[in-house]
């Protein structure tokens, strides 16, 4: 399975590629991945020019290949003015609009102080909803205390296993089995549809 991490972090070395890394790692121990790691700040020219003319550079379009073929997402943006970074929601605007429908995507955002955590729920998630991507539940914010503090790491585990879950396909309903006396066991949705299927009596 094909793993990839979208990071929109600005400097060297950035928190936000340290946070994108460890829920990779852990992402990896659960379910193994082939990672890809895709920098944002190497592709904001390209970026910004995809804007201007409507096609992708080289660099940008074996990005958004690699996004629309992974498996799974881990996307980690820095909080500027209490959202997601300018150069984040670009590369998501640029990105086709059905490229991430059903993608498992854990979400991440890293800022300097722990006001901002809501940022996950107010800004990234409804951006990945609208894309029709499947957000896992757990959302993993690192503020600068968070850092070596107790708290991280458990909740970049249960982000991650609940990605893993997803890509591997552990969270999808199990098909209903056939019932021990031989009848079938027909799901509802199937029954609605034959009810509203046209008769073909008397043709």
């Amino acid at each position: 399975m094909k793993l990839v991490v979208v990071s929109a972090g600005l400097s060297v070395p950035s928190s936000t590629r340290l946070l994108g890394d460890r829920l990779a790692a852990a992402v990896d121990r659960q379910t193994p991945v082939d990672l890809e790691v895709v920098e944002l700040r190497d592709l904001a020219v390209e970026i910004a020019h995809n804007f201007t003319n409507g096609f992708p550079g080289r660099k940008l379009s074996a990005a958004l290949d690699a996004v629309t073929q992974a498996d799974g997402l881990v996307v980690v943006t820095p909080v500027f003015s209490a959202s997601y970074s300018g150069l984040f929601k670009s590369f998501f605007d640029v990105l086709d609009k059905d490229a991430l429908a059903g993608k498992p995507v854990l979400i991440a955002a890293t800022g300097g102080t722990a006001r901002h955590s809501l940022v996950l729920e107010h800004a990234l998630r409804p951006l990945f909803a609208h894309l029709r991507a499947v957000v896992v539940p757990t959302g993993v914010y690192a503020a600068s205390e968070d850092w070596g503090a107790e708290g991280l790491d458990g909740r970049i585990e249960r982000a991650a296993g609940e990605l893993a879950g997803l890509m591997s396909g552990l969270s999808r309903p199990a098909k209903a089995p056939a019932r021990a006396d031989g009848f079938e066991v027909v799901p509802f949705a199937e029954q609605l549809a034959a009810l509203s299927a046209p008769s073909v009596r008397g043709r």
